[in-house]
């Protein structure tokens, strides 16, 4: 176990020094200099060269990837020029705001996916089977932007039970809470789906061992089956999987934000982007990055802790 945890930490220190490498260097070497992406594109060649000078830009680019890390280490992420304040005093706030919409949506998306996957695959082949198949299939393959715009036609505009943007103000009239359930339907509807074959696939492929007959030849009854046997082995691949949504939820709702004006994490990846705030794209990418890999393996864990079979190996 002590082994494996190390192996894992130092596999997540290796893996934020390369990537924190690789954004540095990109956003180094994206046409246009440094400062004058900082300055902006109507500052004189002058205020350019001042900037360049106090920034130390003029530097060798290893020297400055040093002191970079030694900055993000102690928690001084930069300074943002789109927001004109420190990037701590954004990033946090930000996040925060996603991480709501990431728990709720999470929340309902786990129990369904296990109560619909292993409902679909205990009955393979079956009118239940199909019908949630066909439900996982198409609600996956509807866009974010899509459905968003879809249900914001239908409860905003047309019924006018639920607002059409989430800025998490309440002058509108609507509540915190009323502002939050369309984007939290469209992460669900766009996510739900996969999740749900996941487990359905795992569930067949278990139903079919030996040891589930075995349990039925020796007269357990289908429910008891299903709980004490095949329920848990059924959940041993797609927990991983499962595991692996947080970092979608976490930073790769983009869409959803921008569609539904959520001051969240991604739309201020977006508006960075867009506006070539380099100290927010880099953390936040740093940050992005780290939620993935400590994600995989808090997943690496779980599998580990599952299936004893990894474990004794």
């Amino acid at each position: 176990m002590a082994s494996f945890f190390a192996k894992r930490l130092g596999y997540l220190l290796l893996t934020m020094l390369v990537v924190s490498f690789a954004i540095y260097m990109i956003s180094e070497f994206t046409p246009g200099d440094v400062a004058r992406k900082v300055l902006g594109p109507f500052a004189t060649q002058r205020q350019v060269e001042l900037l360049t000078e106090q920034m130390g830009l003029n530097r060798p680019v290893v020297v400055r990837y040093v002191e970079w890390v030694g900055k993000i280490l102690t928690g001084d992420l930069g300074y943002s020029t789109v927001y004109k304040t420190e990037v701590n005093n954004i990033i946090w706030n930000r996040l925060g705001n996603t991480l709501v919409l990431a728990s709720i949506a999470f929340a309902v998306i786990v129990p369904m996916s296990i109560l619909l996957g292993v409902a679909s695959g205990m009955r393979e082949s079956s009118r239940l089977d199909r019908s949630i198949s066909l439900f996982s299939i198409v609600t996956t393959s509807v866009p974010e932007f899509a459905s968003g715009v879809f249900l914001t036609t239908i409860f905003a505009i047309g019924i006018g039970i639920l607002p059409g943007t989430s800025t998490l103000d309440r002058g509108g009239g609507w509540s915190i809470a009323s502002q939050l359930v369309l984007p939290v339907a469209v992460m669900v509807l766009y996510d739900l789906g996969y999740v749900v074959r996941m487990v359905r696939a795992s569930m067949i492929e278990v139903m079919t061992r030996p040891y589930i007959r075995t349990a039925v030849l020796k007269g357990l009854s289908f429910r008891d089956v299903i709980l004490k046997h095949a329920l848990r082995n059924a959940m041993i691949a797609p927990f991983t999987v499962i595991l692996l949504q947080i970092n979608y939820l976490v930073t790769g709702v983009v869409v959803v934000e921008a569609v539904f004006a959520y001051p969240g994490f991604g739309r201020m990846m977006l508006e960075a982007a867009l506006s070539q705030d380099i100290a927010v794209i880099e953390a936040g990418a740093l940050f992005s990055v780290l939620v993935a890999v400590v994600t995989q393996i808090v997943g690496d864990f779980g599998y580990m802790l599952l299936n004893p079979r990894i474990r004794f190996s």
